[in-house]
Parts: structure tokens; sequence; C-alpha cells
């Protein structure tokens, strides 16, 4: 400072006895500090770019899947086998139904023995106007009948066929009718557990595919089911790491920095649907990733339980990626495979430039020539 602004300084006592705060100095200090720090950690750390979902577990084989047992005929419950949460195997009984006509299956044995007793009157009918038929061919042949006598003959077997045809239809009929009673007795497709009955059932009229029970099978294969937003799901790749969380299981979860996550579950990305759902989302199966820890048992995350999932993309900068967020872009689009120096324009200039000096051409431009 100058003397003479010294000197004019010197004559305010107050303001040359005024000193900057302590306080003040030290936020000045970590303001200093702090923004080169910030500027290093958005422009230098890594972020690991994902697209976010949720959904839930579901078993990936549709034989496993939860299924509703129905009734296959109409009539109504006489009896359960079965109790809600009771374990049963493949062919297991679990309601038996009777028809609305208690005679209805011996009028159905009576009317199948009258029917086969037709078809043997008819076949039997049948077999002696073959008999006629021959006959009157050798009394015509020998002049001691008319063609007249073997036409009749031969109209008689017609309609003795049709008759014997028309029997063997009715008999079709029965035995379809009888074949049908027959599976009164509903059993279970496959082992499982009974998840809920319709006990509302066994006290009114049921028709043929109406719902008594409901199937919830044993040792299913189970992928997660999640549901992804279209701008997200056009870069998603078949195979693509992802990081779960199940519902209900404790979880710090770090989407950007997945090593640092607590309580995550790995897996992969299995197949992706060409078209969305009604919601305007696309859902995505992941199954396990293989060589990583196994997901949770089947006690701690059973079929239908809720699911958050990040599939991992492309690794941006973190000031890139508040950048693309607060501008609302969409994730970063995978690299281009690098396929080596010697292929495209590029390989192609060297070779033409060792052509000028007598050397060969190189080995992988050559090969792209041929």
């Amino acid at each position: 400072m100058p003397a003479p602004a010294k000197r004019n300084f010197g004559a305010f006592a107050t303001l040359s006895s005024l000193r900057v705060p302590r306080l003040t100095r030290a936020l000045g200090w970590m303001i200093a500090t702090s923004i080169p720090v910030i500027a290093v950690f958005l422009f230098l750390v890594q972020w690991v770019q994902t697209a976010p979902g949720r959904g839930e577990v579901i078993a990936l084989n549709p034989e496993d899947r939860v299924q509703q047992v129905t009734a296959l005929v109409p009539g109504r419950v006489e009896k359960w086998y079965v109790a809600d949460g009771q374990s049963v195997k493949q062919g297991d009984p679990i309601a038996r139904i009777i028809d609305n006509d208690p005679a209805l299956l011996t009028s159905l044995a009576a009317e199948r023995a009258q029917v086969l007793a037709q078809i043997a009157a008819a076949d039997q009918a049948m077999a002696v106007a073959r008999i006629d038929v021959g006959r009157s061919g050798e009394l015509l042949s020998e002049g001691l009948a008319a063609r007249r006598d073997l036409e009749n003959a031969q109209i008689k077997v017609s309609d003795h066929a049709a008759k014997l045809a028309e029997a063997r239809a009715k008999l079709s009929k029965v035995d379809i009718a009888l074949g049908r009673q027959s599976v009164q007795l509903v059993r279970a497709p496959r082992d499982g557990r009974i998840q809920a009955l319709n006990t509302a059932a066994g006290g009114t009229l049921i028709s043929a595919g109406d719902w008594l029970a409901t199937l919830a099978p044993d040792q299913a294969r189970r992928v997660v089911e999640l549901m992804v937003d279209g701008r997200d799901v056009a870069l998603v790749r078949q195979g693509q790491p992802v990081r779960l969380h199940f519902e209900g299981w404790p979880a710090i979860q770090f989407s950007g920095w997945p090593s640092v996550a607590q309580g995550m579950f790995d897996g992969r990305v299995r197949s992706i649907d060409p078209s969305s759902q009604t919601s305007g989302l696309f859902r995505v199966l992941v199954e396990p990733m293989p060589g990583k820890p196994v997901w949770p048992e089947d006690n701690f995350v059973r079929l239908g339980s809720k699911v958050r999932g990040w599939i991992q993309m492309e690794t941006v900068t973190i000031g890139y990626e508040l950048w693309r967020q607060l501008n609302d872009f969409p994730l970063e689009f995978p690299q281009p495979v690098d396929t080596g120096p010697r292929k495209g324009t590029a390989a192609k200039a060297l070779a033409d430039k060792d052509a000028a000096k007598g050397k060969p051409k190189a080995d992988g431009y050559a090969e792209d020539e041929k």
C-alpha cells in the first residue's frame, strides 16, 4: 500500500482495527479448496449408468407357475379331498364332481348296451343281405331270376350298411359321454401346494371350466420380471449384468458404484420383450448370474415377491451423468467394437503405401480384398 494511502487509512482508527472473522476465513479456505476437489470429483470419478426397473419374481417354466385347477364336466362338487395349504403329488385327487342326475351313468350304460345290440342286429342283417346278393347273382346268370331281384338285394345291403354306420355313430357319442363322466375325479396336474379352494362351488352347480382350486407348483426355477422404460430398453442387450434388490431383504444400494453396494444380488438379462405391456413399459427377464452368490432361498423370496433392479450400462464420469439427468437425455450408447488396425480405409492406405515401395500387402488386408 502506498505511503499516502497508509497515512489516510491510519486516520480511521476504527476501520484499521477491524479484522476478518476467523469463521469467514475458514469458510473461504473451505470454498477455495472444495472447488478443485469437486471439479476433480466430477470429471475424473467414474459412474456406472443404469436402467432402473421394478417387477416381481416369477417362474421361468409356464408349468411351474401358479395355475388354476378347473372342472372338466358340469355338475356339483360331492367331496373335497384337500384343504388350503396342503401339499399334493401329481395325480392326487382334489375333488369329486357328480352329475345333477344321479342315475346318469346307469342310463348311459343301458343306452350303450342297446346301441351294441343294434349294431349286432344290423351287422347280421347285412351279412344275410350279402348272401342274398350272391344268390341273386347266380340265379341271374342261370336265367332263373330277374335283374330287378339282384338290384333289390343290393339296395338292402346298402340300407343295412347305413343303419350299421348310424348305430356306430351313436355308440361313439355314448362312449364320449361315458368318458367325460369318468373324469369326475379332479386330480392334481403336478406336485405342489394347494393355495386356495373355491369352497363356494361345493354348494352350487358348476360348469365345465369353472375354477375349483389354485395350485402353486414346487421346485420352480425363478427369474425376475422387470418393467423398464421404453427410452432405456432400446439400449439393453441380452447378457448385460443386473443388480437386484429383493423386497424385505436388507440392502444398501449405490447404483453407480456396484462394488460399494451391500445386500444386492447379481443377475443377467435373459430376454427382452419385442412389444410393450399395456402400461407402456417393456418386460425384461433376468436370470441368476453364473459364478455369483445364489439368490435367497424360496422361503425368503417367494414367487410374486417385489423386486427392484438396475441394469448396468456404460461407464461415464459423474459430471457427465449429472448433466445428462438435468437435461433428461437418454443413456450413453454402447461403444463400437474395435475391429483392428488393418481393416477399413486406414488399412487400405497402409497397403497402398507398402505396394508403392515394392513391399507385399499386409496379410490382413490381402484377405479382405479376396
